[in-house]
């Protein structure tokens, strides 16, 4: 059994319209390259950045941060500032 994926707002439509999905990874880019063979859509987003929630810490752009097993992650749109 891999990780449940929890998709939050505009992300859940590239999955269609799952709430969360099923992964089995051990980094963020694992997961994310993962996303992209299982829906092709979440590539662009992929591509530009991501934000990913691990067990309540926010990771962008950092593909090789490992995810322990149980964690609880969350994929959000990049969070962009200014």
């Amino acid at each position: 059994m891999g990780l449940d994926v929890k998709l939050w707002g505009s992300v859940r439509p590239l999955a269609d319209g799952k709430e969360s999905v099923d992964i089995e990874a051990k980094t963020v880019g694992e997961l994310l390259k993962k996303l992209v063979e299982a829906y092709p859509g979440f590539e662009p987003v992929a591509a530009e950045g991501i934000a990913v929630s691990i067990n309540g810490v926010l990771y962008q752009n950092s593909h090789s941060q490992p995810i322990p097993g149980g964690s609880e992650v969350y994929l959000l749109p990049q969070l962009k500032g200014g």
